[in-house]
């Protein structure tokens, strides 16, 4: 048995992916509300009841809008600012603080995601 928590923390930013066709929409610069959901995982509760306290995952927040809201993704990731990279960048910084950190997936918009589970 497993046991699952979830938090989504939000961030507003600009990108383009200047990788993509000519012509390809994304390729301009453009911005998304991004939707970032952390899922931690554990096989027995804690002592409180818990996989971990909502609480302890404010650090995550303070560092996505530190990091990345309202600013231009191009010029704060090494990577290119795609969601599939933006789950991977997060999830790495997290990993070892939260060792129940099984997945992130980030959110562009309402209907699409993406998601890093290593």
């Amino acid at each position: 048995m497993t046991y699952q928590i979830t938090k989504t923390f939000t961030f507003a930013a600009a990108h383009h992916l200047p990788q993509l066709p000519d012509g390809h929409k994304c390729r301009r610069v453009h911005g998304h509300n991004y939707a970032v959901t952390l899922t931690l995982e554990a096989d027995d509760l804690d002592q409180l009841g818990m996989v971990r306290d909502y609480g302890d995952l404010d650090p995550v927040k303070r560092w996505l809008d530190g990091t990345f809201d309202h600013r231009d993704l191009n010029e704060e990731m090494p990577v290119p600012p795609t969601a599939e990279w933006l789950a991977r960048l997060t999830f790495d910084m997290w990993a070892g603080k939260f060792p129940q950190l099984a997945e992130v997936t980030v959110s562009e918009t309402p209907a699409t995601t993406a998601s890093y589970r290593p």
